[in-house]
């Protein structure tokens, strides 16, 4: 039974209330079903923990099943990586299966269902089958061929086993009823022709059985109590019950199916094709990419299989689909990582310092803590030297009040070591910090109890000894989209949405205690982040994947963008305020800027769609977007864009009229434009009382043209 003390999900409470109608303990029995045609990703993940769980939670068993029927798109590739992620994420499946293992029953079932005349070889082309199916507002017909006689079918079935027909000759179809408001019930596909040869059963087969076909007759031949599936496959579910109605024996258990929310992940796609196509078209580095979704992925840029477990935990199982943002799925690693990753030191982008007063040639080993999140994770020992790495950005060498880092004249800390006081600095020919020239308070060292070593100073520095220091490369990975949900417009190609950014590789150099650092080891980068070892690493050359950084810096940007938007909005009613032209272009410069620096093309959006309104302070906005945004006008809703034109052209103000006719004349669509000839012709003809010479100068322009 689950456990009492937590509350059940819908799910939980499907199976509690199966067990009080008389359904025993001991039939309970779930699954896990990939189909093996690409890597798993983190929604995968949440499924694997919602059945494995399961079995967990009340002592049941768990199959692996693989809906391998389709060789077309399946590969044994996939097949070794899924039971990877499977056992990495934790879990052991009670038995490993195939739906190709029941290709042999599947056909004897589907003769039977020929012949009892509830199934039947269709030989129109597939142009002509869409037609005959019908709309979801109009009933199908029946197909010319539906009426063919069992012997007939049977023939054609087996001459189709045989390998006697090419690919698209005949289908064998499911005869249930053509007029049925379920699309999926208007005689379904069962089998299809294909020469092609499978990952486990070479080219045995020449026919193979479609997914509702196989999956819940695979579920009835495991005896699996529960099949759960997500929310796209709850049309499918009256399918499921028709297939079982015709091979169900009184004398065993009847599986049910039963649907779920997908959990859609923000800056993310997990569509197995769009994967595919990022792999493909060489926008990530394979499948494993540490900016994919994938659980390979993950798993290589540091991820633990213990956050990826809490994280489906956490989101928990719904009844609707819905987009969880990414921060809590870095929340999940940040929890984990800070409790088991040592703290160690590295500079990723280092400036020289140079302790002037500490003697040349001398050395120390100070001692550092490995963790203070555990105490047992002891100390190790750190060199410190004359010459260390900093940060670049940890020192300035005028700095405002509220930088409580490096500046000249200021102390700050070395971490584990000496108060430091800025005293000089040496530049390039260009003017470029070379070197940073401190002293040191020699009495100053931490944990040593000295008065010096407990004064209050305004910063902690990380560095490592220049001496001692190990380059490495390191690789800075971001958010693979810049928009929360990139594959969410219909009229937009979800690879608009790569990030540019999404990878920056820089060398660092790092403390001498990682020179034994293996792959998938995890680390945080004091004051930097928690960063893993990279497969790609060897003892000349490491190698770091940054996982996440201490912060949620998407927060902070998101917040940044908002109030940029919101201050915008405030500016704009300056525009109308102010008397001269210079006034207005400046007000238009700034605002203008502030758009261009937004990267979230859904916060645009949002903000374009909610400023189409009789203000003219809105509509100007709105056409500002439209100008200084890095998107197009038909990059936007397209009804939107209409209604934006067909206002501002309407507009009491000289100032969005004119906003409005540049931004129609930049658009390249001439069919786009043409729509609103009517209303530019009216202008021009009738100028309103406040139009400004600039827009009449322009509708001169956009008339005669």
């Amino acid at each position: 039974m689950a456990s009492e003390e937590k509350s059940l999900n819908f799910i939980e409470q499907i199976i509690e209330e199966d067990v009080k109608s008389g359904l025993s303990n001991t039939k309970l029995r779930f699954r896990f079903p990939p189909e093996p045609n690409g890597y798993l990703h983190i929604g995968h993940a949440s499924s694997i923990a919602l059945n494995f769980g399961l079995g967990i939670d009340y002592q049941s068993p768990v199959n692996l099943r693989f809906d391998d029927t389709n060789p077309e798109k399946e590969e044994q590739e996939f097949v070794d990586a899924i039971k990877k992620d499977v056992e990495w994420l934790g879990y052991t499946w009670a038995e490993e299966c195939y739906a190709s293992d029941y290709f042999q029953q599947l056909y004897d079932w589907a003769v039977l269902l020929i012949k009892k005349d509830k199934a039947y070889v269709d030989s129109q082309s597939s142009e002509d089958m869409a037609i005959q199916k019908g709309t979801p507002t109009t009933p199908g017909t029946d197909s010319p061929y539906r009426n063919r006689s069992v012997e007939e079918n049977l023939d054609l079935f087996e001459r189709m086993k045989n390998g006697e027909f090419e690919a698209g000759t005949h289908i064998l179809r499911a005869k249930i009823d053509m007029k049925s408001t379920n699309m999926l019930m208007r005689d379904p596909i069962m089998y299809r022709i294909l020469h092609k040869e499978h990952h486990r059963t070479g080219d045995a087969w020449k026919i193979y059985p479609m997914y509702d076909w196989a999956h819940g007759q695979s579920d009835y031949l495991e005896q699996i109590s529960h099949s759960f599936c997500t929310l796209e496959f709850l049309p499918h579910r009256e399918l499921y019950d028709w297939f079982l109605d015709q091979i169900f024996d009184d004398n065993k258990l009847r599986p049910k199916q039963r649907e779920f929310a997908r959990r859609n992940l923000s800056h993310t796609v997990v569509s197995k094709r769009k994967l595919q196509q990022l792999v493909k078209e060489k926008h990530v580095n394979g499948w494993d990419d540490p900016r994919m979704s994938t659980i390979s992925g993950l798993r290589r840029r540091g991820y633990t299989a213990a956050s990826l477990r809490n994280f489906a935990n956490t989101i928990g199982i719904a009844k609707r689909d819905n987009l969880i943002n990414v921060s809590v799925l870095e929340f999940c690693i940040r929890e984990d990582l800070n409790k088991i990753a040592p703290r160690v030191m590295a500079v990723l982008d280092p400036v020289k310092l140079v302790i002037t007063n500490y003697p040349e040639g001398k050395e120390e080993w100070l001692e550092a803590e490995n963790n203070q999140e555990d105490e047992n994770a002891g100390f190790r020992k750190v060199p410190f030297s004359r010459e260390l790495y900093i940060e670049r950005e940890d020192f300035l060498e005028e700095a405002p009040a509220k930088f409580f880092r490096l500046t000249l004249g200021k102390e700050v800390r070395l971490k584990n070591a000496y108060i430091i006081k800025g005293e000089s600095v040496i530049k390039d020919e260009n003017g470029n910090i070379t070197e940073i020239h401190v002293t040191y308070d020699t009495d100053s060292l931490s944990g040593s109890g000295t008065e010096a070593s407990q004064r209050k100073v305004s910063g902690t520095l990380h560095w490592v000894s220049i001496q001692h220091a190990l380059e490495a490369e390191v690789r800075l990975y971001d958010r693979l989209f810049t928009d929360e949900a990139p594959d969410s417009y219909k009229d937009k190609n979800f690879l608009d949405f790569v990030n540019p950014n999404s990878l920056e590789i820089v060398t660092g150099y790092v403390e001498p205690s990682l020179a034994t650092a293996q792959n998938e080891d995890k680390f945080q980068f004091q004051r930097l982040g928690y960063f893993t070892v990279d497969k790609d690493s060897t003892p000349s050359k490491l190698v770091f994947n940054k996982t996440v950084g201490l912060k949620d810096a998407w927060e902070e940007k998101g917040k940044k963008e908002e109030n940029s938007i919101n201050n915008s909005l405030k500016d704009i009613n300056k525009y109308f305020k102010v008397e001269t032209k210079p006034e207005r272009i400046a007000i238009e410069s700034a605002i203008g800027e502030n758009i261009k620096n937004i990267s979230s093309f859904s916060l645009l959006q949002n903000s374009l769609k909610k400023n189409i309104n009789n203000n003219k302070a809105s509509l100007l906005f709105s056409q500002f977007i439209l100008k200084y945004s890095n998107w197009k006008s038909t990059d936007f809703e397209e009804e939107d864009i209409k209604k934006l034109y067909s206002m501002s052209l309407k507009s009491e103000s000289t100032y969005v009229r004119s906003k409005a006719l540049l931004n129609l004349r930049d658009i390249e669509s001439g069919s786009f434009k043409n729509q609103f000839d009517d209303e530019i012709l009216k202008l021009y003809s009738n100028p309103p009382k406040n139009a400004s010479e600039r827009e009449i100068e322009i509708l001169s322009e956009m008339v005669k043209k």
